[in-house]
C-alpha cells in the first residue's frame, strides 16, 4: 500500500484529496495544526489508512513526522490561505507564513529523496499565478509569458512553482505543479482569522463566491448584493473533480516534471451564478440585483485550457455547477 503525505489535510480541498485518495487504497498520513478554521471533524478521519499528525508544519516535529513515515510522495497542501479578504488583510504574512511553509516541506522532501524513499513532491499552486494574462483560455506555457502576480498571494504561489523548478535543477527532486480552478463543495467552514464584512445586510462569509450568494440568497436579502459588476468570470470544479484530477497526477509517470490546470473548461460569470442559485432557492421571486464595491484583487476573469491534463492524464470534469450548487446549499441548510 502506497504512503502519501499531505500538509494541510484538514482543510477545504485537503479533506476532498484525503478522501479520493484511501477511497483509492493509499495510505494517508495528514499533517494539519488546525489553525484556519479550529478543530473540526473531516469524514475521513477516522478511516482506517488515515493518520493524522496535529502538527505545525514549521515546527521540528514535522521533518521528524517525514522521516518516521517515510511516504512516497509529499502533497504540499498546507497554507494560509482564504477569500478575497484575506489578500489584503494579511498581504505580508500570506508571503512570509506560506515561503516559510514550503521551505520546510521541500527540505524534508529534498532529504526523503536523497535517502531513496521519497519519489516526488505535489505541489498546489493556484490559478491566481495567472492574475495578469490576457490570454483565454489559459494554457500553462503562458507562466512564462504573462507579467507576475499584482497580488501577494499569487505572487506566493507563483512562487511555488519556483521552489519545485530549484528543488530539481540542484537537489533532483522530482515535482508535478497542479493549478486547481475555483474549487467548491461542502466542508468550507469560516476561518477564525477573518474580519466581519457585510454585504447589505448580510455578513460576508468571505470564502468564495458560492457560499457567500448561497448565504445571502438563504437569508432573504432583496435585492441581492454582488461585489463588483457581475461580470468576473470563473470556472466553478467540484472538490471530487479536482481531488481526482490531483490523484491521477500522483499515478502519472508523465506527470513528472510537469504542470497541469486543473478545472472544469465551462465559464461562469458571478451574476449568472447569482441567478442560477437565486432560482433555485426562489423559483418564483423576480431576481434583483445591487452591486456593491469590488475588492481590489478580485479579477475579472479566470478561464484555464484543460487540453494538456485531458491528453496526459486522461482528466475531464464531470460534475456540473447545478450539482455544485444544489451540494452546498444542502450542506448550508442542515448546519443551520
Amino acid at each position: 500500500m502506497k504512503k502519501i503525505l499531505l500538509t494541510g489535510s484538514q482543510g477545504f480541498i485537503g479533506s476532498y484529496i484525503c478522501n479520493e485518495l484511501l477511497n483509492k487504497g493509499y495510505k494517508v498520513i495528514g499533517v494539519d495544526n488546525y489553525q484556519k478554521y479550529g478543530k473540526i471533524s473531516r469524514p475521513h478521519d477516522n478511516h482506517p489508512n488515515f493518520k493524522l499528525y496535529i502538527e505545525n508544519v514549521l515546527s521540528d516535529e514535522f521533518l521528524k513526522i517525514v522521516e518516521k513515515e517515510q511516504p512516497y510522495q509529499i502533497i504540499a497542501g498546507a497554507a494560509m490561505i482564504g477569500g478575497i479578504s484575506y489578500f489584503h488583510k494579511f498581504a505580508y504574512d500570506l508571503l512570509a507564513t506560506n515561503e516559510r511553509i514550503l521551505a520546510q516541506t521541500f527540505d524534508a522532501a529534498i532529504k526523503g529523496h536523497k535517502k531513496g524513499y521519497l519519489e516526488r513532491i505535489i505541489v498546489l499552486s493556484s490559478s491566481m499565478v495567472f492574475e495578469e494574462t490576457n490570454i483565454y483560455p489559459t494554457p500553462e506555457t503562458e507562466i512564462k509569458k504573462c507579467p507576475p502576480p499584482s497580488s501577494t498571494y499569487g505572487f506566493q504561489k507563483l512562487s511555488s512553482e519556483y521552489f519545485a523548478k530549484g528543488a530539481w535543477e540542484q537537489y533532483g527532486l522530482p515535482y508535478s505543479i497542479i493549478r486547481p480552478f475555483n474549487c467548491v463543495g461542502i466542508g468550507e467552514e469560516e476561518s477564525i482569522s477573518e474580519h466581519e464584512i457585510t454585504s447589505g445586510n448580510v455578513k460576508l462569509m468571505l470564502s468564495h463566491v458560492l457560499p457567500d450568494l448561497i448565504n445571502k440568497v438563504l437569508k432573504g436579502q432583496d435585492p441581492l448584493h454582488i461585489l463588483g459588476e457581475g461580470d468576473q468570470i470563473r470556472c466553478y470544479t467540484n472538490g471530487k473533480d479536482l481531488a481526482r484530477g490531483i490523484r491521477m497526477v500522483i499515478e502519472s509517470k508523465e506527470a513528472i516534471n510537469e504542470d497541469f490546470n486543473i478545472s472544469t473548461p465551462i465559464s461562469t460569470s458571478v451574476l449568472e451564478l447569482a441567478q442560477i442559485i437565486w432560482n433555485i432557492i426562489n423559483p418564483n421571486k423576480e431576481f434583483k440585483v445591487t452591486y456593491d464595491k469590488p475588492f481590489e484583487y478580485d479579477v475579472q476573469k479566470r478561464i484555464p485550457d484543460i487540453s494538456k491534463a485531458k491528453e496526459i492524464l486522461g482528466f475531464e470534469a464531470e460534475i456540473s455547477l447545478e450539482e455544485s450548487i444544489n451540494e452546498v446549499i444542502n450542506y448550508i441548510i442542515n448546519k443551520k
